[in-house]
């Protein structure tokens, strides 16, 4: 179960940026709702498009790898199974901004929020993946630490 979401979300990902590439041109930007537009943005950065250019694409690649290796050794030693569906989830997306920046040495990010003149930097289905798996991790956590400390006042 879990290849298959892993899978899942890289084929989302990697899919829907195919799309992208293939129907929108770079820098363009289609209004879907009034909030809500696809675009075409190469992020050459981090996360929210920092150092964009600052940073040399295979020394992202090192630092990526790096991150999925840490990430994998969590998983395999982790006994918490909601944490480990968390880790596995920002190992997809991780993955699936690692092929983009291996085929194309950036980051096609598509989804831009914006409500006049405030906007949230474009991101991907990969961010989405990360940034859920991260909120999984945070809730276990403080669901943990609530049990703990719970515990230990009784």
């Amino acid at each position: 179960m879990k290849l298959i979401l892993l899978i899942s979300i890289i084929f989302l990902d990697q899919s829907s940026k195919i799309l992208i590439n293939k129907f929108i041109l770079l820098n363009e930007s289609i209004k879907i709702l009034p909030f809500l537009s696809i675009v075409n943005f190469n992020n050459t950065g981090i996360s929210f498009g920092l150092f964009m250019d600052k940073i040399p694409t295979w020394l992202l690649l090192i630092i990526i790898l790096l991150l999925i290796g840490i990430l994998f050794i969590w998983f395999i030693k982790s006994n918490a199974p909601i944490e480990k569906w968390g880790i596995l989830i920002i190992i997809s997306g991780a993955i699936g901004n690692l092929i983009d920046r291996i085929l194309y040495g950036h980051v096609i990010d598509f989804i831009f929020l914006n409500y006049k003149n405030y906007y949230w930097p474009a991101f991907n289905f990969a961010d989405m993946a990360i940034s859920l798996g991260v909120i999984v991790i945070l809730f276990t956590t403080f669901v943990g630490y609530k049990i703990n400390i719970k515990a230990k006042h009784e």
